[in-house]
């Protein structure tokens, strides 16, 4: 089965700079879609960033210009580059992949992204 792994979280004074990986395994890795999300406490979890399998991007307004996602289709992994970080981007951050289309927004609710990772602690003081 398909398992994804996050890994790179911590602690980072505002301003600072954050790499995120998840390691993707198992059979059919070649998603239409792989995403970051975040969640906050008392908060819903919310999309960061998507990327599709073709490579094109999008972002939340709230990182645009922020932070980078990218993948390594070799290494089966998923980046995101967090820049100038700010103490609302405190999160739990996850990762997630599956078969939806990147480019439609409304295919952005966690509700409709079936493989999850265990996620990853991200704090900005």
């Amino acid at each position: 089965h398909v398992q994804l792994v996050e890994s790179g979280g911590g602690s980072v004074q505002a301003g600072g700079a954050l790499r995120l990986s998840c390691t993707a395994s198992g059979p059919d890795l070649n998603f239409a879609c792989m995403g970051w999300f975040r969640q906050a406490p008392a908060k819903e979890r919310e999309v960061v960033a998507v990327i599709a399998r073709i490579g094109t991007t999008a972002y939340a307004d709230s990182v645009k210009g922020r932070f980078t996602v990218s993948k390594d289709n070799v290494k089966n992994t998923l980046y995101l580059q967090m820049d100038s970080l700010k103490p609302e981007d405190t999160a739990m951050y996850y990762c997630a992949a599956d078969e939806i289309h990147c480019e439609e927004r409304d295919s952005w609710n966690p509700r409709n992204w079936g493989y999850w990772g265990q996620g990853t602690q991200v704090t900005v003081s």
